[in-house]
């Protein structure tokens, strides 16, 4: 067949120098090899003024897929090439198979489109997780979750699709494959256990890559940077990696910080006994200060209301939420909170209570009766 779409081409050439006839394999096979690469250069030449056609545009999908099936499809120029030099030598004596370039011609393709295939999965992933001002952008956690399912769809598609042009059966390999399936199953219960473990993260999402999480079961705390099928990486907050089995968030609670609304802010302040008859009124005043705090929700939860006796204050419970969950920025806000509240008591001439002891001593060594107390009352204070 290549022999007859080449002999109305190199006919003029034979007939002018017919001493060519004896090269006539020699020639068709470079014939074919300047074919192949002025295909390749106007293949090039073409995608790349398409493609900077297509940038000017928002990015789409054929976008995506033209960039990701160019290096594999100027590829396969190349190996249909390759296969038709096969041919050719396979025809005149070398040392080639009869069916070696249909051989390569096949597996090739088949190799190849996967690979364009991966590309644009890879390239479709790393599209929609990217930042852009006009585009939602989807959750990565869940991107990277079907980028894996598809991948493994394509490799599994491929090799059976290779194994079957080989001459191997498909069908006995999944019969083999369901009953060799059970003994895998009892030697790799713990891969499998965080395969399905790593499967249920990514269905029910209790966390996503960049969250920050924590347990209350296990030494667990940090960042999550991966979450793969057998293990999740967590980053933890002195930035030592932690690698953690997927079948173990199936058994441990796991709390994820990153996902609340608001940031609390509960304190005990305690004022001197001395100073009971001003508590009421510093206890407003602080109500109405964390009120018109710019950085208080005040749609949430706020307490401020005296609390209790203690052994030597009156305290009393500031009980608030800050608008912001970022954690630096939620002590500044406490931290200016927490001084606008002594500046509070100080302008109503009150003071912090510390822990103090009065001591009532029995006035016998003074020559009063024991029952009366002495004009001097010894009181110890101490920190």
């Amino acid at each position: 067949m290549l022999e007859q779409l080449l002999k109305p081409i190199l006919a003029p050439l034979f007939n002018q120098w017919p001493a060519l006839n004896e090269y006539g394999w020699q020639i068709a096979a470079m014939t074919v090899v300047l074919i192949v690469w002025l295909l390749t250069v106007m293949f090039n030449w073409v995608t790349v003024r398409l493609i900077r056609h297509l940038s000017q545009k928002a990015p789409v999908w054929d976008e995506l897929l033209l960039q990701s099936i160019r290096t594999p499809l100027r590829l396969l120029i190349w190996v249909i090439g390759l296969s038709l030099l096969l041919e050719i030598f396979s025809r005149n004596g070398m040392a080639v198979s009869v069916g070696a370039g249909t051989e390569v011609r096949r597996f090739g393709a088949i190799l190849i489109i996967a690979w364009g295939v991966l590309r644009f999965i890879n390239s479709a992933e790393a599209f929609f997780t990217q930042p852009e001002r006009g585009r939602k952008q989807v959750d990565r956690t869940t991107a990277d979750a079907v980028a894996k399912l598809l991948r493994l769809i394509v490799v599994i598609l491929a090799g059976l699709t290779v194994l079957q042009s080989a001459g191997i059966s498909i069908s006995g390999i999944l019969a083999f494959g369901g009953i060799g399936g059970i003994a895998v199953g009892f030697a790799a219960k713990d891969l499998l256990a965080n395969f399905f473990g790593g499967l249920m993260v990514y269905l029910d999402r209790p966390f996503r890559v960049g969250d920050w999480v924590r347990s209350p079961d296990k030494e667990i705390e940090g960042t999550v940077e991966h979450i793969g099928w057998r293990l999740t990486r967590i980053r933890t907050f002195d930035q030592r990696p932690l690698y953690v089995p997927n079948a173990t968030f199936a058994s441990i609670s796991v709390e994820n910080p990153s996902r609340m609304r608001n940031r609390r802010i509960y304190e005990h302040v305690g004022v001197r006994y001395d100073d009971a008859d001003k508590v009421k009124q510093i206890v407003d005043d602080v109500r109405e200060m964390l009120k018109a705090h710019p950085e208080i929700d005040i749609h949430q939860t706020l307490i401020v209301h005296l609390n209790r006796f203690g052994p030597s204050s009156l305290d009393f419970m500031v009980y608030t939420f800050t608008k912001t969950t970022q954690w630096v920025k939620y002590h500044a806000i406490k931290q200016d909170v927490m001084l606008r509240i002594a500046d509070i008591i100080f302008s109503h001439g009150a003071e912090f209570a510390f822990p103090t002891q009065t001591l009532h001593i029995a006035g016998t060594e003074s020559g009063l009766e024991p029952n009366v107390l002495p004009e001097g009352v010894a009181e110890l204070q101490g920190r």
